[in-house]
């Protein structure tokens, strides 16, 4: 009985720290637009994750993909930068960038079983490397997700030019069809 009730608890500890990385997620604050923009309380990195995985599930039930699959990637992405912070593009070299998000990566999930955390360390390496249709998407979505923020930011006044990188950017990495034309919408 004591071994039972030590392994629960030390499972329970271990869950609770896991879930508190979780939370903190919510006062990482997207770094792109506190650089591009200057905005001191941007959208949370936790916002964008929740956006675009609504986003990624529809388009992911539309296609037919893995759509459990799709969420669970999509709420994995970023969870690295509880720890990492946003890392923006050019703001580390690649390999640097991964290494750091690895590392980071492997703390956060070391508390959870063995089988959830080979579970989500494949499906995140699967997004790493995009590796698959559902990371394909994934990434794709990310930046639409992007692009409708900026829509959103440029409705609360920030002006249309400063807007510009992020809808050119999302523009020039979107392949897939069904996201272009939902990108049109807001260019």
């Amino acid at each position: 009985m004591d071994q039972v009730y030590l392994k629960a608890t030390q499972e329970n500890t271990s869950l609770a720290e896991f879930f508190q990385t979780v939370v903190k997620l919510k006062t990482v604050y997207r770094q792109g637009w506190k650089d591009k923009l200057g905005m001191k309380n941007p959208e949370s990195v936790a916002d964008h994750c929740y956006s675009m995985t609504v986003m990624a599930m529809v388009l992911s039930d539309l296609k037919k993909f893995d759509t459990m699959k799709i969420i669970k990637m999509s709420l994995l992405h970023d969870l690295a930068e509880t720890i990492t912070g946003d890392l923006t593009p050019g703001q580390k070299p690649k390999s640097q960038k991964e290494k750091l998000e690895d590392d980071a990566m492997r703390k956060v999930l070391k508390g959870l079983g063995k089988s959830q955390k080979t579970q989500y360390w494949e499906i995140w390496q699967e997004y790493q490397k995009n590796a698959s249709r559902e990371a394909k998407l994934l990434h794709q979505v990310d930046k639409l997700e992007m692009a409708i923020q900026a829509n959103e930011y440029r409705n609360l006044g920030f002006a249309k030019k400063q807007m510009a990188p992020f809808f050119k950017s999302a523009k020039s990495q979107l392949t897939d069809p069904t996201l272009q034309k939902i990108l049109s919408k807001f260019l």
